[in-house]
């Protein structure tokens, strides 16, 4: 009885999803990160259903560069310890337990429409409501390969709330061309069996080439252009497009590209090097390399770290120092 009272309550959050299309923040935002999301992302040809965090290809970004800057972000928390207690909370830690969280997360790129919990923070109290992310937008990652926060605003993510489905849910906020509730996409962590993630196989914005990102790390230790993963598609002739990836018609749950022969998810794969259209992936118009931080080390090399960025939004927006690009 109180499941189907819940199920007919129009305005019940699990019913309601808001949309967040490339380079919208959305509302209660923590902080404000110019820069992170990428319009020119090409979609991944899988979309839909559910898929594990570790699946080649889920996620994009550009070899050796991210804008997603963990220990600008972490700055920001320590000096605003007020949304620093709420942020912590979002994803059941202890305040003093963010600097160790923040080591193991990985900037990408999302290539799938992703359904997710979006946590904010509003009038001096934390928020929370499910919300679709389009692909192109920068998140970070944790060492399961989950979606756990949202760039360019600094909110947590966790997963959806139990029983929404995207495809009988009601939306908000405003779409983005080819958006479709059957490709929105429910990212699961990997099985934990298999341990922690330890590297992560990206897609460049293009959809030319894959390469390695260890995780934990934000470009620097990035493996060399490989072959695109199993059932991804090369660029389309026309370029890349904009917004989220055409309307298939999946009948179950998404079916995730597996690993080369010999390997397993999270292992580097070392295939022969492909000679991707633009070389490197790299982008250009970036802004320069960021000046010395205080963010925590990072295992094994030190993380270059952006300048101070401790300004709550009202002041000015936290700008760190590299370009997912």
């Amino acid at each position: 009885m109180a499941v189907g009272g819940l199920g007919g309550c129009a305005d019940d959050p699990g019913r309601v999803i808001t949309r967040l299309a490339v380079g919208s923040p959305g509302d209660d935002a923590y902080t404000l990160v110019p820069g992170t999301d990428r319009p020119d992302v090409v979609p991944r040809p899988q979309a839909g259903g559910e898929t594990e965090g570790d699946a080649p290809g889920l996620y994009g970004g550009t070899r050796r560069k991210a804008a997603c800057d963990p220990d600008a972000l972490l700055r920001f928390l320590r000096r605003n310890p007020d949304k620093g207690k709420a942020w912590a909370a979002a994803h059941g830690l202890d305040f003093s337990q963010l600097p160790h969280f923040f080591q193991k997360l990985t900037p990408v790129i999302l290539r799938v429409d992703t359904l997710v919990t979006n946590h904010g923070y509003k009038n001096g109290e934390p928020t929370a409501f499910p919300a679709v992310l389009q692909a192109g937008v920068g998140v970070f990652v944790d060492e399961y390969g989950r979606p756990a926060v949202k760039c360019n605003c600094g909110n947590p993510l966790t997963a959806p709330p139990p029983g929404v489905d995207p495809r009988k849910a009601r939306y908000e906020g405003a779409s983005w061309d080819r958006f479709d509730d059957r490709t929105v996409t429910v990212i699961r962590p990997r099985d934990r069996d298999k341990g922690r993630l330890t590297t992560i196989t990206l897609v460049d914005p293009a959809a030319t080439m894959s390469f390695t990102r260890p995780a934990g790390t934000t470009g620097e230790q990035d493996g060399p252009p490989a072959p695109l993963p199993p059932g991804e598609s090369p660029a389309p002739a026309g370029g890349p497009s904009r917004g989220s990836a055409p309307a298939p018609r999946p009948t179950g749950s998404v079916s995730t590209a597996p690993p080369e022969e010999g390997s397993s998810p999270g292992t580097p794969q070392r295939p022969a090097p492909a000679r991707p259209s633009d070389g490197t992936g790299e982008a250009s118009g970036g802004p320069a390399g960021p000046g010395p931080g205080d963010g925590p080390r990072r295992s094994p090399t030190s993380r270059p770290r952006p300048g101070d960025a401790s300004r709550s939004p009202s002041a000015s927006p936290v700008r760190p120092g590299r370009n997912v690009s």
